[in-house]
């Protein structure tokens, strides 16, 4: 991706009014954002396009954010941050066990999931810059 496209970020939550404050607010960001009411339709839609980030809520009809993200991880490295208003040590080991790269509980501040989303790209282009200075 060239670093001057914008960002695609998806998305998946059952509860509409967070699906669309994290869209208000990662859209004001800057970001292109798809929401999906379920995990599955995430899925279908990352297979046919990939993005570059993936919001995941853990309780979802239909597929867990758990279990949808084990699944993106068998064929993609795409950043994931886990959303949940279940708040456990053994919820965070899991998503962090399963390959997610944050972790919220909810009530989580928008600004606060921006800032988080912002320093994983930068992470990402700055691991990106050191593996092409390192083949070089």
């Amino acid at each position: 991706m060239l670093m001057d496209e914008k960002k695609l970020i998806y998305v998946a939550d059952d509860d509409y009014s967070i699906r669309e404050a994290l869209k208000t607010f990662l859209e004001s960001a800057g970001y292109d954002v798809l929401i999906f009411e379920t995990g599955d339709h995430l899925l279908t839609a990352f297979e046919n396009k990939p993005c570059d980030l993936v919001i995941l809520d853990v309780m979802m009809p239909g597929s867990s954010g758990f279990a949808i993200c084990s699944e993106l991880r068998t064929f993609s490295h795409v950043p994931i941050i886990m959303l949940t208003a279940r708040d456990s040590d053994l919820d965070y080991q899991t998503a962090m066990d399963l390959g997610s790269d944050d972790f919220f509980t909810k009530p989580a501040s928008p600004l606060s999931v921006v800032a988080r989303v912002k320093s994983i790209f930068r992470r990402v282009e700055f691991e990106r810059a050191a593996a092409m200075a390192g083949a070089k």
